[in-house]
């Protein structure tokens, strides 16, 4: 395809002159008018009305203008994705991930990004609350579990399993559950909800738990579970240690649940930074 003369075609369109679209280019205007013309010649049509006054848009021009700019946009973008390729981050890069993931997980990663990096800045805010990235300006979120229906793009980094357990002490005055429906006569450490999840034939199943402790915080049930006050189910980034270890003990195993995800979610745009794309590659080799 011959792109003479597309550029300055679309600069005068947007520009609303032949004068302001050279100046825009960088170019004289002169060189500008014979671009167009030898445009319009190979087309066999004419683009543009001209007059002393101002410069509109054939029937064709319209046409060929709105096929013209995604082009051109593409263009754009390729010669960034390729710059970008020899470039290294920097500026803020503003993310965001769970509390307590992100303390133990995420954070470190994080830091050791830094300091390979020297020009670039993070701002990192951990909390539980789904923040509205657009509206508050995050450039990528770390989120574990279901994503929500959202505009987002999701890059999938990892996974995390659930584990059910206990310590030997509970379990040698209580006894070990073989069932799901043996839960109703166990202590249950509970978390901010009193749905626990399972999988059962195959299919997802969900258990309402009951127990004397109830609270938002997984290190407060995992120390309560090393105790003997009850059972737990929390991610295995709480309780993996104590299973290697065998403080804590796995129940129910024919039943846990399919991993979930952990995801890099990040708005939607014609083109992904160098600085956030280079943190989810980072992200997704080390976690």
């Amino acid at each position: 395809m011959n792109w003479d003369g597309v550029s300055e075609f679309v600069a005068v369109v947007e520009a609303g002159s032949f004068t302001a679209a050279s100046r825009r280019l960088g170019i004289s205007t002169a060189q500008v008018s014979r671009q167009v013309s030898a445009l319009e010649e190979r087309l066999g049509t004419r683009l543009l009305y001209r007059t002393t006054r101002r410069v509109s848009m054939t029937e064709a021009g319209q046409v060929y203008y709105r096929h013209c700019r995604p082009l051109l946009d593409g263009l754009t973008e390729a010669e960034q994705a390729v710059t970008e390729l020899q470039q290294v981050p920097r500026g803020l890069l503003r993310m965001t991930a769970p509390v307590t993931y992100g303390e133990n997980i995420v954070a470190p990663l994080v830091n050791d990004f830094l300091a390979r990096y020297p020009d670039l800045e993070v701002d990192l805010v951990l909390t539980n609350r789904r923040l509205d990235l657009v509206a508050e300006g995050v450039d990528l979120a770390i989120r574990a579990g279901q994503l929500e229906d959202s505009t987002m793009v999701a890059r999938r980094l990892a996974s995390r399993a659930f584990h059910v357990c206990a310590s030997p002490e509970y379990l040698a005055v209580h006894g070990e559950p073989r069932t799901l429906a043996d839960l109703d006569r166990h202590q249950c450490l509970r978390g901010t909800l009193d749905i626990w999840r399972f999988q059962e034939q195959g299919q997802p199943r969900q258990v309402r738990v009951q127990g004397r402790l109830h609270c938002n915080s997984g290190w407060a049930l995992v120390d309560a579970a090393l105790k003997g006050l009850g059972i737990v189910q929390l991610p295995e980034y709480y309780v993996q240690a104590h299973l290697d270890t065998g403080r804590l003990v796995p129940l129910l195993t024919p039943y846990q649940v399919a991993d979930d995800g952990i995801w890099g979610l990040y708005p939607r745009t014609r083109h992904l930074s160098a600085k956030v794309r280079m943190m989810l590659d980072h992200l997704e080799r080390n976690l």
